[in-house]
């Protein structure tokens, strides 16, 4: 009776959770000039709404500038430090993990200030150059990790192998160690996407003008609420979850 109970509790909290995007992927596909029921039409209405709309381009271009920035960073820095990491001992490595994912800890309102601060004391012009440096802050400990969990159990042998008949270190790498770990990197930057592209607080303090596409949401909802939002709720669903059961799958996290 209790496991009934218990089912039936986390079956209401899940749906109570999901309700909410579920609706905002339905009504984007509708044609109702407000967000209520009953639907008059499906139809790609909102969709050719954004379309037409340049603004939209515009923050999506640079919400895609800013991702891929922060993907290829986060995974070259984040990998790198990874490896080294795995060669330490292991209570000296734990606190360094424990000291670099510190800001995962913090509110990103916390992280957003500061850095706003930051900039400012230094004399950084507020741009995308600072969106992208922001959230390497909340992305990189994720990547590092994820592959320091992957490296720490790594058997050397056949790098020392491929040493030995003469390859380089850097040869030794894309041949050897790479390939065998690449899985575990490819999901580490597709978490790392999917952060960056849902990021709203960190880039609303760092960006300084234009926008990215939670910031052009949130400018929306500022002036005028029309269902053109539940689109981009949708597109940025898409590509958060989407990236993310890619990025599990690949590297095979079990949690």
């Amino acid at each position: 009776m209790a496991r009934i109970a218990w089912g039936a509790y986390s079956g209401i909290i899940v749906l109570f959770m999901l309700t909410p995007l579920v609706l905002v992927v339905l009504f984007s596909f509708t044609d109702n000039a407000l967000t209520n029921f009953p639907i008059n039409a499906f139809s790609l209405h909102w969709y050719r709404i954004l379309d037409a709309n340049p603004e939209f381009w515009k923050a999506f271009e640079n919400s895609l500038k800013v991702s891929l920035g922060v993907t290829l960073i986060s995974t070259v820095i984040g990998t790198m430090a990874a490896m080294v990491l795995a060669r330490w001992r292991e209570r000296l490595a734990n606190a360094a993990l424990l000291a670099l994912a510190a800001p995962v800890t913090l509110p990103a309102l916390v992280i957003g200030i500061a850095l706003l601060v930051f900039f400012n004391k230094v004399g950084v012009p507020l741009s995308l150059a600072t969106v992208i440096a922001g959230h390497l802050v909340i992305t990189q400990p994720f990547v590092i990790l994820i592959v320091y969990a992957r490296m720490v159990n790594f058997d050397y042998a056949a790098v020392d192998s491929a040493r030995d008949l003469g390859a380089s270190p850097w040869r030794a790498f894309w041949t050897v160690t790479f390939p065998i770990v690449s899985s575990t990197v490819i999901g580490a930057a597709l978490i790392a996407l999917a952060i960056s592209l849902d990021d709203f607080i960190i880039t609303f303090f760092t960006i300084g003008g234009g926008n990215t596409l939670p910031t052009f949401v949130w400018g929306k909802v500022r002036t005028y609420l029309d269902p053109s939002i539940n689109a981009i709720g949708t597109i940025l669903i898409t590509l958060t979850v989407g990236s993310t059961a890619i990025a599990l799958w690949i590297s095979r996290y079990r949690g």
